[in-house]
């Protein structure tokens, strides 16, 4: 598939904001490194989430305004954070105690790729001399109650990043509930993907033709239901 240069559909923030309308008031949640740390900007107002790292943190507040952060107060991508009223401390091992118990609620990712019956790969290509970067993503994946993905629908070439079947190393199998990109939000159902919502100006057809495996048209009249 070429690539498209045209830009089309929601940018980076406007599909972090989607993502956290959809997020339910008093989750404990986990976001990972790039697009996903975005969602905590958006949050609706009376809502509260509490964030946690897996370096140590339970009640990560927004990152701080320039010079006015602790360098020893950072999240698990090595960025400056706060920590909001009533936060704990705790060591490495048992922030992953919490995680591989089922403590945490949600966890949203990015991906390299995700598959139509919800696997993904997103910490490495495969590529020889590729440096691996799984983090705990592994540990996410099996022990938080959900995961949803946040991604670019396509890579900078044009290749569709939801497919059929993942063909970079595995970070879980059967692991994601729902896929929010630019284009539209998918939920990964026993049947296949279904479309749950377009981003404004864009089609359906517009999206099977950058989606590596088939998608599922909203049903009419069903509404959009929410992961």
């Amino acid at each position: 598939m070429s690539a498209d240069q045209t830009k089309v559909g929601l940018t980076r923030d406007e599909m972090a904001q989607r993502v956290a309308v959809d997020i339910p008031n008093g989750s404990y949640i986990n976001l990972g490194i790039g697009i996903p740390e975005l969602i905590a900007k958006y949050v609706p107002e009376g809502r509260e989430l509490i964030y946690h790292t897996e370096n140590g943190l339970l009640g990560m507040g927004p990152s701080p305004e320039e010079g006015q952060g602790n360098p020893e107060l950072i999240n698990a991508g090595k960025r400056q954070v706060t920590a909001i009223p009533g936060a704990s401390y705790f060591h490495h091992a048992d922030s992953f105690v919490m995680i591989r118990g089922g403590h945490i609620d949600l966890c949203v990712l990015g991906a390299l790729q995700v598959a139509a019956n919800g696997d993904l790969a997103n910490w490495s290509t495969g590529k020889e001399g590729a440096i691996p970067a799984v983090g705990g993503a592994m540990d996410l994946v099996a022990g938080v109650r959900k995961i949803w993905v946040i991604t670019q629908h396509c890579t900078k070439n044009g290749d569709p990043k939801i497919v059929e079947a993942c063909t970079y190393p595995l970070t879980g199998k059967g692991v994601c509930t729902r896929i929010y990109t630019e284009l539209c939000v998918l939920d990964v159902t026993p049947d296949g993907l279904q479309l749950v919502e377009l981003s404004p100006g864009v089609t359906f057809d517009y999206v099977q033709e950058r989606t590596g495996a088939k998608v599922m048209p909203i049903v009419s009249g069903s509404g959009a239901s929410r992961g």
